[in-house]
C-alpha cells in the first residue's frame, strides 16, 4: 500500500489567505523535517487575484482535493499476484503458495481482468465431479501444457505440441499385455481411441500397442529410453510421443495439474473504483462472499490494484494540517475520516472539531493566518524562500486590506514588514497591484461571485452562508444587483440555509453593500443601513470575521 499523504489545506471556497498559508506552512514543515512530504492543497477554485499572486511568486496552484476520505486506490496493493486464463493449476498453485494468498485475479490474453480464482477452486481441477466411468479418467488439457507441467520432452515429430485443449482419457499401461490390449481394442471399437493418453514405463510392447491401436499420445515415464523404431513408428502413425522423468504414479497425478484455471475461475465478481471511500466499501462489502476485490480504473478498464476485506478494518487515514479554519462545516469533504494533526487559524472556535490523539492547535486574534505562519519561520530562525514570503505577504495584505482592517494587529504589521523585505516587494505597491487584478463584479458570473470567498457557519442551530467580494470601488454593483440577488436566493433555497449574505466590499473607501436573504425577523435586526427589502449599506464595514459575522450572530440571537 502507498503511504497516506500529508496535506496542508485551507477551507472551502478558499481566499488568498487560505491558499498562501497552506503553501507557506507546507514549506515550513518540509524545511524543518517534520513532514518532508507535506503538500499544500486546496478544496476549491482560486480567484484571479490569488492566481496572480502564485504566478508572480512562481508557484503552481496547490493540488485540488474534493474529498479527503481514504479510498480504495490509496490502500490497494499495487504489486498484484495474478494469473492468466491459460495458466495451469501448477502455475497458479505455486504462485499463490509462494505469496501465501488464497485468492488471485485472472486476466485474459489481452491483459484484461476476467475472473477471480480462489484457492478452493483449484481443487476442482484435481478432483473430478464424477467418480465412475470414463469421466474419472478424463482430463481436459492441452498436450503443450501437459508437457510443460511434467517438463517432458517430445520424441516424435519435430512440430510444436498442440496448445488447444482436448479431452484426454488416461490409461496406465501397468496391467498385463492382454489387459492393456483389451482396453485399447475396446476404445477403438467405441471410437474414442484417438482421445487416449497411454502412460507406461519401460514396456516396449505396451508402447508399440498404444501406437498401433492409434492412441492420441504415449507418455513414457521414469526417463526410460525409447528405441528408434518406436519413435519412427509413433511419427508414422501421428501419435504424440513424450518422455518424462517422473515415475508412472507421479506422472498420473501431475497430469491433472496441467489443466488451466479458465475452467474453474469465478467469472461473476465485484470490482471497486479507486475513488470509492473505504467507509462506504466497508458497509457494502461486509456481506459479500468474495474475499479479494480488484480495484479497476473505470476510465481505462484496467486493474490498478487489489484490496481484501482485512484491508478495510482499520485503514491508514490521510493526515491533515488545517489552516485558516477550524470548523468541519468549512473543511474539505470527508475531514471527519481524516487524521487532523494540527490547526492554525485566526477565527472563532467551533465545537465540531475532534481528534483521536492530542494535536497542535494555534488560534490567535490576528488579521491573517499567514501572519502566524510567518512568525513560525521567524521564531525558528528560518528565512522563507522569496516566493514563499511573497505568498505570505499576499495573505496578510488581502485579509487586513494592507493593515487597514479592524482585524489588524501589531503582529500583522511586524510580519508584513519582515516578509516584504524577504520577498523584495513594497507592501503599498503590492496591495494596489493585488486589488487591481480581476474585478469579479465586472467580469465574474453570479455563481463565481458568490462562491469565490464563501464560508458556512452554524449559530444557535441555524445554518448561515456569508460570501464576500472585495473591490476597489462599487461602481459596477448596481448594474448587477438583480442577478446577484437571484443567485443568492437560489443558493439559499438549494442549500436550505437559514440566512444567506453577500457582502461586496470597497477596499479603498472602506464600506460594503450587503445583500441578505432570510427571515424578516433576523434581517430587521441587522445593524446596517437598510436600503430596501434585501439590500443594506454598511459604512466602515470591511471584515467578515470582525464585523459582518458578529453582527449576523447578534441578529440571530435577537430574533430567536
Amino acid at each position: 500500500m502507498s503511504k497516506p499523504p500529508f496535506y496542508v489545506i485551507g477551507h472551502k471556497n478558499p481566499d488568498t489567505d487560505a491558499i498562501c498559508s497552506a503553501i507557506g506552512y507546507a514549506a515550513l514543515l518540509r524545511a524543518v523535517g517534520e513532514e518532508r512530504d507535506a503538500v499544500a492543497a486546496r478544496c476549491g477554485e482560486i480567484s484571479q487575484r490569488t492566481k496572480w499572486v502564485l504566478e508572480r511568486a512562481g508557484f503552481e496552484p496547490p493540488v485540488l482535493i474534493t474529498d479527503i476520505r481514504t479510498n480504495a486506490g490509496m490502500i490497494s496493493h499495487r504489486e498484484v499476484i495474478k494469473v492468466t486464463v491459460s495458466d495451469t493449476f501448477l502455475t497458479a498453485y505455486r504462485r499463490m503458495l509462494a505469496a501465501e494468498i488464497r485468492c488471485v485475479p485472472v486476466e485474459d490474453e489481452n491483459g484484461d481482468l476476467c475472473g477471480i480464482l480462489r484457492y478452493f477452486d483449484l481443487l476442482r481441477l484435481l478432483l473430478p465431479a464424477d467418480t465412475e466411468g470414463l469421466s474419472v479418467r478424463t482430463v481436459h488439457a492441452s498436450l503443450a501444457h501437459l508437457a510443460a507441467t511434467l517438463q517432458a520432452e517430445s520424441l516424435g515429430a519435430r512440430v510444436p505440441l498442440p496448445e488447444c485443449e482436448e479431452d484426454l482419457i488416461l490409461l496406465v499401461g501397468a496391467s498385463s499385455q492382454e489387459t492393456v490390449d483389451a482396453r485399447l481394442k475396446q476404445a477403438k471399437n467405441e471410437g474414442n481411441i484417438g482421445n487416449f493418453l497411454v502412460i507406461c514405463g519401460d514396456r516396449p510392447i505396451v508402447q508399440r500397442s498404444a501406437i498401433d491401436f492409434g492412441a492420441r499420445a504415449l507418455l513414457v515415464t521414469g526417463g526410460n529410453s525409447v528405441s528408434p523404431d518406436i519413435r519412427d513408428f509413433a511419427k508414422t502413425r501421428g501419435v504424440v510421443l513424450l518422455r518424462c522423468a517422473q515415475d508412472t504414479a507421479s506422472a498420473s497425478t501431475l497430469i491433472r495439474c496441467s489443466r488451466t484455471v479458465r475452467h474453474v475461475m469465478e467469472r461473476k465478481f465485484e470490482t471497486v473504483c479507486p475513488m470509492e471511500p473505504v467507509s462506504k466499501l466497508r458497509k457494502h462489502l461486509s456481506s459479500s462472499e468474495q474475499d479479494l476485490f480488484p480495484v479497476v480504473d473505470h476510465s481505462t478498464g484496467k486493474m490498478v490494484g487489489v484490496i481484501s476485506k482485512s484491508d478495510l478494518v482499520d485503514p491508514p487515514r490521510i493526515r491533515l494540517a488545517l489552516v485558516d479554519h477550524n470548523e468541519y462545516a468549512q473543511a474539505v469533504n470527508g475531514v471527519e475520516e481524516a487524521e487532523v494533526t494540527e490547526v492554525i487559524d485566526h477565527h472563532r472556535l467551533a465545537g465540531d472539531l475532534v481528534s483521536r490523539e492530542p494535536i497542535r492547535y494555534l488560534n490567535e486574534p490576528v488579521g491573517s493566518t499567514c501572519t502566524l505562519v510567518g512568525r513560525k519561520f521567524f521564531y525558528r530562525g528560518l528565512m522563507p524562500a522569496p516566493g514563499v514570503a511573497m505568498c505570505l505577504c499576499a495573505g496578510i495584505v488581502s485579509d487586513t486590506l494592507c493593515l487597514t482592517s479592524p482585524t489588524t494587529t501589531l503582529l500583522d504589521r511586524e510580519m508584513l514588514t519582515w516578509l516584504s523585505g524577504v520577498a523584495g516587494v513594497d507592501p503599498k505597491t503590492f496591495t494596489e497591484e493585488f486589488f487591481a487584478v480581476g474585478s469579479l463584479i465586472a467580469n465574474g458570473t453570479p455563481e463565481e461571485i458568490l462562491n469565490a470567498d464563501r464560508k458556512e457557519f452554524t449559530e444557535q442551530g441555524r445554518n448561515v452562508s456569508i460570501s464576500q467580494v472585495e473591490e476597489r470601488d462599487l461602481h459596477g454593483f448596481a448594474a448587477r444587483r438583480e442577478e446577484l440577488e437571484a443567485e443568492l436566493m437560489k443558493l439559499h433555497k438549494n442549500r436550505e440555509y437559514d440566512l444567506s449574505i453577500l457582502a461586496v466590499t470597497d477596499v479603498a473607501l472602506h464600506h460594503s453593500m450587503i445583500l441578505a436573504v432570510g427571515p424578516e425577523n433576523a434581517l430587521a435586526k441587522l445593524p446596517f443601513e437598510r436600503k430596501d427589502e434585501s439590500l443594506f449599506h454598511a459604512p466602515g464595514v470591511v471584515s467578515r470575521k470582525r464585523q459582518i459575522f458578529p453582527a449576523v450572530c447578534e441578529a440571530i440571537h435577537q430574533s430567536a
